[in-house]
């Protein structure tokens, strides 16, 4: 909400869900790439439609029934795997350590921010830096649209002086991880595009420059490394992954990885599957069959939903899969 005027309670769930009271639930746009809050009836009917087509590709040898004759070892194993596929997957944040850069004409503290996901164990624990600063931004940002949930969230003050003392650090270190850690319990925070720009931005926005320069092989090794991170945060909304998908089969296609290329074209399309009219599936059908082509593989599935989305969506200018990546973080 502009000039961070509160919302009220009604207006900031019509606002943050998309749905009115006594309304139906409301159907998402698939040309919207939002971080709104979901209801749990969309977000299952999303997280379904990802999960069926995962499902589709294990063999029953690799996804056995409990009812199959297994042997108790095989039925043990089972039944760890279902505990740990329900239990709640959760975002830790833990700020171990923190660096005072100098520059000429600058001085700060970058504070060094761990994001771990809980519920399993996590071999791609994912780290970022971020200064007071860019807090301080995320701060009032969040006050702006999420005013009466902001409200009693405390926020560490700045100092005129001391800044750089051992002693300020080590308690900044500490109020800070609370506080990510407080807006992590807030729903409404915890999907928004604020809260997870703040973890994401920087990177994907220097990701992008890179792409749009043509330096694919640092442009890729940044995507890479903010892919297991992204996806920790957007569970509520598998879909959001899709462009970052997209550059990265881009820079591997650019760097003649059409094997690469394929393989994330693939894990892009498998999250859009109950997205059909989405804007990025008409470039990547495009550019799969391409690399179907230059493989060896099968095109003629993806060649025939490439007709008929076009089709269903008549004459209009086409636009390649890279026309419409360099477009994403654009300032």
């Amino acid at each position: 909400m502009e000039g961070g005027q509160p919302n009220t309670g009604e207006s900031h769930q019509q606002e943050a869900t998309g749905v009115t009271p006594g309304s139906p639930t409301a159907v998402h746009s698939d040309d919207d790439d939002g971080y709104e809050v979901l209801t749990s009836f969309q977000a299952n009917q999303e997280q379904k439609g990802t999960g069926e087509l995962t499902d589709a590709c294990k063999s029953p040898k690799n996804s056995p029934s409990p009812n199959s004759s297994m042997t108790t070892k095989q039925l043990q194993e089972y039944w760890r795997n279902e505990k740990l596929s329900c239990r709640a997957v959760k975002v830790l944040f833990e700020i171990p350590s923190a660096r005072i850069v100098e520059k000429a004409f600058s001085k700060y503290v970058k504070y060094q921010i761990i994001i771990i996901q809980t519920g399993s164990f996590d071999s791609n624990r994912s780290i970022i830096e971020r200064r007071y600063s860019d807090f301080e931004r995320l701060h009032a940002n969040l006050l702006k649209t999420f005013y009466d949930e902001m409200e009693d969230v405390p926020f560490p003050k700045k100092c005129l002086t001391g800044n750089f003392t051992e002693e300020i650090i080590t308690e900044r270190k500490l109020a800070f991880q609370d506080y990510l850690r407080l807006l992590y319990c807030i729903e409404c925070i915890q999907t928004s595009r604020i809260f997870i720009d703040f973890l994401i931005g920087p990177e994907m926005e220097e990701a992008y420059s890179c792409l749009r320069g043509g330096q694919y092989t640092k442009s890729l090794e940044i995507f890479l490394q903010v892919v297991p991170l992204q996806e920790k945060l957007i569970k509520h909304r598998p879909i959001l992954l899709v462009p970052t998908l997209c550059a990265i089969v881009i820079c591997h296609k650019d760097l003649d990885d059409s094997r690469s290329a394929y393989e994330f074209g693939e894990r892009a399309l498998l999250r859009l599957q109950s997205h059909p009219n989405h804007r990025y599936l008409m470039p990547l059908l495009e550019a799969m069959i391409s690399l179907a082509y230059e493989l060896g593989k099968d095109f003629v599935s993806l060649q025939e939903k490439l007709e008929e989305r076009k089709a269903k969506k008549g004459p209009r200018k086409a636009v390649t899969l890279k026309e419409l990546a360099v477009q994403e973080y654009v300032h």
